[in-house]
């Protein structure tokens, strides 16, 4: 990389022009947008069998889906305290473990934007949501029906998408 400029900036993300030279020596310029440090909790009941998953509506798509709590880490805490207080506030339950599983990039051609995948097991419910604009309808999805979701679009953002399948390898795996 020869150097890069920010062509626009805000509190989520900036969109940088960045000079790079390629494997083969071709010299270019190129887009990236650069975002924040984002976490997904896949948090799982008691028995490990039901996934706690959000409905909601995304107006970029205008599309209906089911995910699990995602959120940006903010400047004074840590992944895990953020994965903890997006779980809290989008869905009203507390996670009573969470682990860090992986860390992916969704779009690493266009966008430098961490994602953190944080596994827990068992929550306790807390009170209503505080974030009353997240979801349409919150509920513990039997992970028997998570690749039908899938295969049906239900569950379709990269997160909950990285998230779900996670956990189900995990099962398989175990």
């Amino acid at each position: 990389m020869h150097g890069e400029r920010s062509i626009y900036e805000n509190r989520w993300l900036s969109l940088n022009l960045v000079d790079v030279v390629s494997p083969d020596g071709a010299r270019f310029e190129h887009h990236v947008v650069r975002m924040q440090r984002v976490v997904a909790a896949a948090v799982l009941d008691d028995s490990g069998d039901e996934l706690l998953m959000m409905r909601r509506h995304r107006f970029i798509d205008d599309s209906w889906g089911w995910e699990v709590p995602v959120g940006i880490v903010e400047a004074d805490e840590t992944p895990e305290t953020a994965a903890q207080r997006e779980v809290v506030e989008e869905t009203g339950w507390s996670p009573t473990s969470l682990s860090h599983a992986l860390t992916f990039q969704p779009a690493i051609g266009i966008a430098d934007t961490p994602h953190e995948v944080y596994v827990g097991r068992g929550a306790v419910h807390v009170g209503e949501p505080t974030d009353v604009t997240e979801a349409d309808e919150i509920a513990w999805i039997p992970l028997d029906n998570i690749m039908a979701m899938i295969d049906d679009q239900w569950i379709r953002d990269g997160a909950s998408l990285v998230a779900a399948l996670h956990i189900l390898a995990s099962r398989r795996d175990s």
